[in-house]
């Protein structure tokens, strides 16, 4: 490997955090963060550690940084043959896609690729297979989701309402601050681990049944986690129960991990242990509670759905001592890596400003 390249210099380490706190790309974030430890005078290790890949391929982002930009830092599409379906047909089945499958009409309660093909089969009269299926869905940014479940209470005026007013409440918390303070958006929320794992997806042969180990003792613990998207960053305790002590504790961490000089916008959910009169709140964070029954709002609820399948699910736990061990490192994994926490956390509604 020849000399380190020296980066463009019309860019600064500021500017590639501020492009990748706005990009959705997660591959494209995560090469803006390696790049900006160079401009911060870190070292191509330092920047190689950060992505999570080899000093070659570090010099191999700035090429393509100095010769195009940021957006030299994307993936290029891949060629291919041209897809069988035109624009209005490609419509046509996103339209479909959105408004899920009629069961007593379509015979299904959920759209399969088969059933997708044989949709366009015979409204279109062209035969695809799943693959083809597949890839007209991702390419117009469709993944298969878990979905989450909806409270049947749940009031979707008041969720509409939180994200239109959030910029509001915002204002409102920089006016009581004092002028030039820097307001930190956090998202904070708890999961419980424990002995009784679930079970994830994993890759087997068609036709086969995998098998994995599930344990049915009842020892647990809870990890107290909390999120600043535009950072990167996180705080997180792993204790052993959920209560207002427990909670003390977390805001207190929290408060510890904000920027200096800066204020913290907390969004969390109405919890009891959240809202107790019994809470001291440190001055540099302000507690912001989400409509009830709206768990969709808050993005650390995805991050643990990340841990679980990636770190925690599909294994056995001797003791309470090893849950906190293992989630303490499942934590700082996540951690180390800020452009997943940044591609998990971002929401339009609480960072478009």
């Amino acid at each position: 490997m020849g000399a380190a390249i020296s980066l463009r210099n019309d860019f600064d380490g500021c500017d590639l955090r501020q492009l990748a706190k706005h990009c959705r790309d997660a591959k494209q974030t995560r090469r803006l963060l390696s790049l900006a430890v160079i401009y911060d005078g870190g070292s191509r290790t330092d920047a190689a550690r950060t992505g999570g890949v080899t000093l070659q391929i570090i010099r191999d982002w700035v090429l393509r940084f100095n010769a195009s930009g940021p957006d030299g830092l994307k993936d290029a599409p891949k060629a291919g043959r041209p897809s069988k379906l035109d624009e209005q047909q490609r419509r046509a089945l996103i339209e479909i896609v959105e408004r899920g499958p009629y069961p007593s009409v379509d015979a299904v309660v959920r759209w399969r690729l088969k059933d997708l093909a044989a949709w366009i089969l015979s409204e279109f009269g062209i035969a695809i297979d799943e693959c083809t299926v597949s890839r007209e869905l991702k390419n117009a940014g469709y993944r298969r989701l878990t979905a989450r479940p909806q409270h049947p209470a749940q009031n979707e005026f008041a969720v509409e309402d939180f994200k239109k007013g959030f910029p509001t409440e915002l204002a409102e918390i920089r006016n009581r601050l004092e002028s030039n303070t820097s307001v930190e958006v956090w998202f904070q929320d708890e999961a419980r681990v424990g002995q009784k794992t679930k079970l994830t997806r994993r890759w087997a042969k068609r036709g086969t049944r995998p098998r994995a180990p599930k344990d049915q003792r009842t020892k647990s613990a809870w990890i107290f986690g909390a999120i600043c998207p535009a950072r990167g960053v996180g705080a997180a305790l792993v204790l052993p129960k959920c209560n207002t002590a427990a909670m003390q504790l977390h805001i207190e961490e929290i408060s510890s991990q904000v920027a200096p000089g800066a204020h913290a916008v907390v969004i969390l959910d109405q919890a009891g242990w959240h809202t107790s009169g019994k809470l001291e709140i440190p001055d540099n964070i302000t507690l912001l509670p989400l409509p009830p029954r709206s768990p969709e709002l808050n993005p650390v609820e995805n991050l643990w759905q990340f841990i679980r399948d990636n770190w925690l699910s599909n294994r056995i736990f001797k003791s309470y001592e090893q849950i906190v061990d293992i989630c303490c490192r499942a934590w700082n994994r996540v951690i180390d890596q800020p452009w997943t926490i940044m591609s998990i956390g971002l929401r339009d509604w609480a960072h478009r400003f």
